[in-house]
């Protein structure tokens, strides 16, 4: 399951986009069984589920997909055109004659328990504790279209650890939210320039910076609420959340409201108010932004925002802007966009990886489709993104050159060459022993990928990029293998190296992951995940077990623990490696009450 915003619009042939929230869960039932002419699946989903009207009469529109492997193969039941993907709702079908339902209350409360130990490095020991609690959370259909949820003493014990990642660049990494409590309509949220192609420019609203700290360690929740849905033509967002003192920082209370109108056929104006304060109020920090979203035909749509900031003792250079035209078709994708931030620009509560520029990027993109050759599509694909300072000095500048094959059995490959320019006006640092001093460097990248056929029992990836880099070199390569052992279990391997050679030292970068999942049934689950990451030298291990055993109400067991690769020396004792610094097990238990 899933849930779709604005069509799944704002990404780049429907990927990377944020308005696709895949994490979603939502309460739904099923069962299947083979017969000799196949096999049928027969899913439940409950009303408090549905949002519909409050009518006697239902008219829905639905569509479906089905996927035929054998042929690479992808049939709709209501036709979609070549660019556009399920999530295309407004050339969804009809489906009438349902009568006389009825959501009843539309309440659902959930409350938990939770019990768990922990251990944490203290110098040579490792000081262990146990730890329970309880929390509740509450949803409430206010009208046909608009949720309210409450929460109290938040919990997200259960949720994934994030993928490791590398950071060879200055500007800080993009992690995607995974808790459950945001993750519900957060495509209503979002007003921003998010990623287009490649790179992500600015989301003026980012929950992660709520309940986590900058490194991604838990903070608190005290509670909060969220109204969210739409009321005619009027789409609602309002979230607020309090968190509790932490890491010697005071608490703080997130405010946002977001509002915007449908006019015309699938064209949208609104705005949002994001405000962040100290619980002692010693601090604050405000976003404000109106923006709109245009399709002038079915082809070509044009949408923006304007922002300003507001933060202790700043008062100019604080505002924002972002336009984006958009040319979508079978045979092209075209997009041209500006996005202007000024120096003082400080949205606390987004994700802006970069302010004190203005970037201007266009995309060109062709998707012929030979009919020949086992060639299913052509992608040929040039893009430039020229980036100054508020002075217009050239910073960056990236020219991107590629071409991808995709193939009828399912696999695809791609060829790609970056022509990078880059401005340093100060030293940063690439690794705890590197560091690449300022000044003006020029550097080209080659990228080969090839893809199997993701479907496949066995498949995988590879990918080799050399390049020049800094005033050295730099050689990615990039593998995964993925294996479906039974209908039930599955394991894949993912390894990433890095290898640069710079003026100022070399280094090697790894990450390695290893993810096994176990079907036991639909409603019983266990998922591993182990990674090293050889920069931080860390290895995290966690086990994720989840039972179903009623839809909505589960039972999660999970254990995390991370482990350095070194061998630290407390008073002059050596200790084993690789060593704890800390681990956690955590059994939560939820129950849903619907009325």
């Amino acid at each position: 399951e899933q849930q779709v915003a604005e069509e799944g619009e704002g990404g780049w042939r429907g990927r990377n986009t944020s308005n696709i929230n895949l994490n979603w869960d939502g309460v739904w039932d099923v069962m299947t069984t083979q017969t000799p002419d196949g096999w049928v699946a027969e899913i439940a989903i409950p009303m408090v589920t549905l949002r519909f009207p409050k009518t006697d009469r239902q008219v829905w529109g639905v569509n479906f997909m089905r996927n035929i492997r054998q042929k690479n193969e992808q049939v709709f039941w209501a036709p979609i055109t070549k660019e556009y993907q399920l999530t295309r709702v407004s050339l969804a079908g009809t489906m009438d004659g349902i009568t006389g339902v009825n959501r009843g209350m539309d309440l659902r409360v959930t409350p938990y328990l939770l019990s768990g130990g922990k251990q944490q490095r203290n110098g040579p020991t490792l000081d262990g504790s146990g730890f329970g609690d309880v929390g509740l959370d509450v949803k409430y259909g206010v009208a046909s279209g608009l949720n309210l949820d409450l929460t109290f003493n938040t919990d997200f014990a259960q949720v994934e650890v994030d993928e490791q990642q590398v950071n060879l660049t200055r500007f800080p990494l993009f992690f995607p939210e995974k808790r459950d409590f945001f993750l519900e309509n957060s495509g209503i949220f979002n007003v921003g320039a998010g990623s287009s192609g490649f790179g992500r420019h600015v989301d003026l609203f980012f929950t992660r910076r709520i309940g986590l700290s900058s490194s991604g360690q838990p903070i608190p929740i005290i509670g909060g609420a969220r109204l969210t849905g739409k009321v005619n033509r009027h789409n609602i967002a309002a979230l607020n959340i309090t968190t509790q003192e932490s890491f010697g920082e005071p608490g703080e209370n997130f405010f946002v409201a977001r509002y915007s109108r449908d006019i015309f056929s699938r064209s949208k104006v609104g705005g949002i108010v994001i405000d962040k304060e100290a619980v002692d109020g010693s601090d604050y920090n405000r976003t404000f932004a109106a923006d709109m979203s245009l399709v002038v035909n079915p082809n070509f749509a044009v949408n923006g925002f304007l922002a300003k900031t507001q933060s202790p003792g700043i008062s100019t250079g604080d505002m924002a802007g972002f336009f984006r035209g958009t040319w979508l078709s079978p045979s092209w994708s075209i997009f041209g966009e500006y996005i202007d931030l000024q120096d003082n620009f400080n949205a606390e509560v987004g994700f802006v990886p970069r302010v004190g520029i203005r970037t201007s990027k266009f995309h060109a993109e062709w998707d012929p489709r030979p009919g020949k050759w086992n060639i299913r599509m052509l992608d040929p694909m040039w893009e430039i993104t020229y980036t100054t300072d508020q002075h217009n000095r050239l910073l960056t500048r990236r020219i991107h050159h590629m071409v991808g094959i995709y193939f009828e059995d399912g696999s695809s490959g791609w060829v790609y060459y970056n022509d990078h320019f880059e401005q340093l006006d100060a030293p940063f640092l690439i690794h705890p022993n590197v560091t690449i001093p300022a000044g003006t460097y020029r550097f080209g990248e080659w990228v080969y990928t090839y893809k199997t056929d993701p479907s496949r029992r066995l498949y995988g990836e590879a990918r080799y990029s050399p390049q020049t880099f800094f005033g050295g070199t730099r050689t990615d390569i990039r593998g995964t293998v993925g294996f479906r052992a039974t209908s039930r279990i599955a394991t894949e391997a993912r390894f990433n190296r890095s290898n640069v050679d710079l003026p100022g030292g070399a280094f090697r970068a790894d990450v390695v992951a290893l993810t096994a999942d176990f079907s036991l049934s639909p409603e019983v689950t266990l998922r591993t995940l182990s990674q090293y990451n050889s920069v931080t030298r860390e290895i995290s291990n966690s086990v994720r077990f989840n039972w179903i055993y009623k839809p909505g109400s589960d039972i999660y067991i999970a254990y995390d623990e991370l482990r350095l690769d070194m061998e630290p020396q407390f008073a002059g004792v050596r200790r084993a490696s690789p060593w704890v610094r800390d681990r956690q097990l955590a059994i939560k238990m939820t129950y849903l009450l619907t009325r």
